[in-house]
């Protein structure tokens, strides 16, 4: 079953297996073993995740959250208002030069973490990718197994029912002959 399944592979891609990129040899070689293919992408990526690489997820997950964006608007429109009023102490009196600061420095901190964020989802996404592109292929080329399969069976009972019908055909034929002959001729 393995020589047909060699085959099947051949008939998909056109060329012989030796020519073939060592990934898409990967996918047929497990296609002919009749191995997986199938993996948790996203669990295998987070596994090799570094521990900074993890907090700087988290943090852009943070930052990216509409809670962030809520509790920034509280802290800074409580800022400005304990500095225009002056209940407290003016630390920082309009144009908030100290707001300024502060929030460049998250700027220049947020931006960079985001950034690497985005990049890991970037490969996580492309690793996904091409194991959906495996999945697929390997999928392409069972369902073409399935249908050599599926025209086999159909010819093997093409065979049968015209075996069958030539016995027939040739048991009318002896019973005609038998009839025939048991039949005194009418003159």
């Amino acid at each position: 079953m393995a020589a047909d399944r060699r085959e099947t592979a051949k008939q998909y891609m056109q060329q012989e297996l030796d020519s073939l990129s060592p990934h898409e040899r990967g996918i047929v070689e497990r296609f002919i073993g009749k191995g997986r293919i199938v993996r948790h992408v996203t669990k295998e990526y987070e596994d090799r995740l570094s521990p900074g690489q993890r907090v700087a997820d988290g943090v852009a997950a943070t930052m990216g959250s509409w809670r962030f964006i809520i509790v920034q608007s509280i802290v800074l429109a409580f800022w400005i208002a304990l500095n225009v009023t002056g209940l407290i102490y003016k630390w920082d009196p309009y144009p908030f030069i100290l707001l300024n600061l502060v929030l460049s420095f998250q700027a220049a901190y947020a931006a960079p973490i985001i950034m690497m964020s985005q990049n890991r989802q970037a490969e996580k996404d492309r690793l996904q990718s091409t194991n959906d592109y495996e999945i697929n292929t390997k999928a392409e080329l069972e369902v073409l197994q399935l249908h050599v399969k599926l025209d086999e069976l159909r010819d093997q009972k093409w065979a049968s029912l015209v075996a069958m019908q030539q016995k027939q055909i040739d048991l009318l034929e002896k019973i005609v002959a038998d009839s025939s002959a048991s039949r005194p001729e009418e003159s």
